[in-house]
């Protein structure tokens, strides 16, 4: 069984996240999403909410959900994965990319990053984008799922 692990804040999550990770399950065969606890980013909604936004919004048995606040490839090594799931947006987003998985890999080489182009509709969103267009009153409701908009509301 090939599993991955799709990392990131997920803060909220975006039809951009979602739609990385459908063609990731067109690849493995199990997908873990990742919520990355991180202590310098201030978030917007809780773990807990943030997981189930995530849980509503993909209704798929070969996806389970997680939070962590380690290495993700030591989760990834721990969880049976043997791959990372990264989106790339645009080329601004490829250095810092390209950076992690290097890193990544210096910690445990046996662990692969498979970078997932967004498709060009989706490639604008951000989960900070979303959260600022929402609080100046822009109608969001074609980026995100419905589980993240009853939340904003």
């Amino acid at each position: 069984m090939k599993v991955a692990v799709y990392p990131g804040s997920f803060d909220p999550i975006t039809y951009g996240h979602l739609d990385v990770l459908r063609r990731a399950l067109n690849i493995f065969d199990k997908v873990i999403v990742l919520i990355a606890i991180n202590p310098e980013k201030k978030s917007r909604f809780s773990l807990e909410d943030r997981k189930a936004m995530i849980l509503e919004a993909i209704n798929d048995s070969r996806v389970s959900v997680d939070f962590f606040d380690g290495l993700t490839v030591k989760y990834a090594k721990e969880h049976g994965a043997t791959h990372l799931i990264r989106g790339l947006r645009a080329v601004t987003d490829f250095e810092y990319e390209f950076q992690l998985a290097t890193a990544n890999d210096y910690v445990d080489s046996s662990i692969d990053t498979v970078f997932l182009m967004s498709k060009s509709d989706k490639s604008f969103i951000t989960s900070s984008m979303i959260m600022e267009m929402h609080e100046k009153g822009t109608d969001v409701s074609s980026l995100v799922p419905e589980s993240v908009l009853k939340r904003l509301k």
